[in-house]
Order: C-alpha cells, then structure tokens, then sequence
C-alpha cells in the first residue's frame, strides 16, 4: 500500500495548468515541520510537492494560498535528479487523493473547508455544513 498523509503550510500560492485532454492539475508545496531542531536552535523542515487533479485540484486552487495549514493524503512517488552542482538529489511528490484545509493563511481555524478527491464513479461532490450534523 502506497498512502501517506501529511500536515503542513503552503510555501507559495498553488498553480494549475489544463493538460490536453481538458483535466485540471493544481500543483503546490507543502512544508512539513520535524519536532527536533538544527544545531542552531531552527525548525527543520521537508518539503513536498503535491498535485491534485480534477475538482479537488480546481478547489484548492480557489481556496489555498501561501501559509495556509493543509492536510494532505495521497500515494507517493520519488523522482532522482542531479543539483545544479551535480550532486545527486530525490523529490518527493504527492498525488493526492484528499485535501482539507485546516486554517486559514492568517492561521484562523476554518471548519467546512474540505476538499474532497473527485468520485471516480462521476457522482457529484456534496458539502455539508457541519453545523448541521447532530453529532
């Protein structure tokens, strides 16, 4: 199995592009703070890319920008490539199947701000305000 979730902030503001057959990617970077701390006292960090596809993709386009805290889960994939001072380097990416955002850039928590992966079986996406919800 191939899953792995994630909690982190947005590094810059998310970009999406049409591939040619009209499906919509939205790509963005999300850091993602260790518990222990440098030599000098700073967070260390991992980065990792993420893409999300179809109507999760077009949503987290509207709603994400820099700073904002996401959950993010989703398969992974490694891709190797060389620095530009030829040094071997790895890239994590994540192709994600759920995204939900957990604050807003100012870090205000947010509720209903779930994006969820689009319905393979081509059924339409419901929000439900939880508010509403007896439990």
């Amino acid at each position: 199995m191939n899953s792995l979730t994630i909690i982190g902030n947005l590094v810059r503001d998310p970009e999406s592009r049409t591939t040619n057959d009209n499906k919509t990617v939205c790509n963005f970077t999300v850091a993602v703070n260790r518990r222990q701390r440098d030599k000098d006292g700073n967070t260390v960090a991992d980065f990792f890319r993420v893409s999300a596809w179809g109507k999760t993709g077009e949503v987290c386009q509207k709603f994400l920008t820099k700073g904002r805290k996401v959950g993010v889960t989703g398969s992974v994939s490694v891709h190797a490539f060389s620095g530009q001072d030829g040094t071997p380097k790895a890239s994590l990416e994540v192709y994600a199947n759920d995204v939900e955002f957990l604050s807003s850039g100012n870090g205000n928590e947010q509720q209903n701000a779930h994006a969820p992966a689009a319905d393979p079986s081509g059924g339409t996406v419901v929000d439900i305000d939880s508010e509403s919800l007896p439990f």
